[in-house]
């Protein structure tokens, strides 16, 4: 083991485990504000359930040995899992990593969810999706399962994170229904600064994301950094000129979207393609999700937060682009399209349809079943009052200092009183 790779490998994690509060952030600051913190309690939900469902179960099945389809359970419950080394840094290190995956990957789908999703029917199909949706689909490509065998090319998650979590999005959102507002008013983001501040810690994130993929201290780990840097710097740039082509005004939303599909999609590439090819690859990444988001807000399809389009599509976009611009000379991996290898496209093609399947069919099974014994939505009334109220018990937002809560007579026959949240009636008054 390697006491360098041990260290930036615990603040890679610590990194990752970021962005998923940093998503709550950037997914609540889009919803309205009665729908806040149920939309940051998503992402932060996210941490405890699928985390310890990873602990338990999914890190066994997607990293054991095991089958093609699927590891086995010689790590269930986290046995064998100490600190002997795996690669250059202990075995319980690479578990928490990996496991920092699982909770962002979960925690996506949530933006096609938010505004009219029950809470617990909630954390119950992101368990469940985490261990027979997710923890499969990382050992096809990084457990040595079917599409590794197969030479499928995902440095750090086009295929595993982002194309799966944006397919159980769409379907997540068809399975659901669209909000009882939607395409009647306006639904507008309510703080835009959240979006802004959320995706700046996204990006934070992703430095620990795509440079800790490489699972150690070396020149790959700098590789990755320096295209996470590079590609969503281009990938905001068409964005913003796109924006002012069509409008006039280049939108904030817009960029913060636009750094979020550039990191998405030179995540699978990170490793793999030259800092020149990452900016080029981050510039084409804009125009397919740019049209898709376009798209998506002219059909019946309420997938709330645009999760396909900036995850679903610019992961398809980058994985692809991955079996174009990969360079053996960078890598020593593989080479891709435009260096003399036009199979590794048909590969990264393979991947990206059993992927888009498998999501998809194992997300409308998993909520079917959840719908057999609960509602998965809220009440028509809990909706348009809010679900942080109806959910949580809470508000985000406040005005005054509350009502004045009076108290029984004291002995000397006064009336008591303090600030509280509620009236409290004494005597037939208030």
């Amino acid at each position: 083991m390697s006491e360098g790779a041990i260290a930036w490998m615990l603040v890679a994690t610590a990194l990752v485990l970021l962005m998923t509060p940093a998503l709550g952030f950037f997914y609540g600051g889009l919803v309205r504000s009665k729908n806040v913190l149920n939309t940051l309690m998503m992402s932060f939900g996210a941490v405890s359930v699928v985390g310890l469902a990873w602990a338990l179960l999914g890190y066994s099945l997607a990293f054991s040995a095991g089958w093609p389809l699927v590891g086995g359970l010689s790590h269930a419950l986290l046995r064998g899992v100490d600190l002997e080394a795996s690669g250059a840094i202990p075995h319980v290190l690479f578990m928490a990593f990996q496991g920092t995956f699982a909770v962002i990957t979960a925690a996506l789908i949530s933006g096609a969810l938010v505004e009219r999703m029950r809470f617990g029917p909630y954390l119950a199909f992101l368990g469940l999706w985490a261990i027979a949706i997710y923890a499969p689909i990382a050992h096809w490509i990084w457990g040595g399962g079917w599409l590794a065998d197969l030479g499928a090319l995902d440095f750090a998650g086009g295929t595993v994170v982002h194309i799966n979590a944006g397919i159980a999005a769409v379907v997540a959102a068809l399975v659901l229904g669209r909000r009882r507002d939607y395409g009647r008013q306006a639904i507008l983001p309510h703080n835009i600064p959240f979006v802004l501040l959320g995706a700046m810690l996204l990006w934070l994130g992703w430095f620990g994301f795509n440079a800790g993929s490489a699972l150690g201290a070396n020149e790959i780990a700098g590789l990755a950094f320096a295209n996470t840097m590079l590609a969503p710097m281009a990938t905001a740039l068409v964005w913003m000129i796109l924006d002012l082509v069509r409008s006039g005004k280049a939108t904030a939303v817009g960029l913060a979207t636009a750094i979020v599909v550039g990191l998405v999609a030179i995540t699978p590439a990170a490793g793999f393609v030259s800092p020149l090819s990452a900016i080029v690859l981050g510039a084409l990444a804009a125009f397919p999700s740019y049209f898709a988001l376009l798209w998506r807000a002219r059909t019946r399809l309420d997938d709330s937060l645009d999760v396909f389009a900036a995850h679903g599509v610019g992961g398809l976009t980058g994985a692809l682009l991955t079996g174009v611009f990969a360079q053996e000379s960078w890598n020593g991996v593989a080479n891709g399209l435009l260096f003399g290898n036009p199979l590794q496209l048909l590969i990264q093609a393979v991947a990206v349809l059993a992927v888009v399947a498998y999501s998809a069919a194992g997300t409308f099974l998993i909520l079917r079943a959840i719908a057999l014994v609960t509602s998965l939505r809220v009440a028509d009334a809990a909706e348009r009052a809010g679900l942080d109220v109806t959910e949580h018990g809470e508000q985000a937002y406040t005005s005054g200092e509350g009502a004045v809560l009076l108290l029984p007579l004291s002995r000397t026959g006064e009336v008591t009183a303090r600030p509280g949240p509620v009236v409290e009636k004494v005597g037939g008054s208030a």
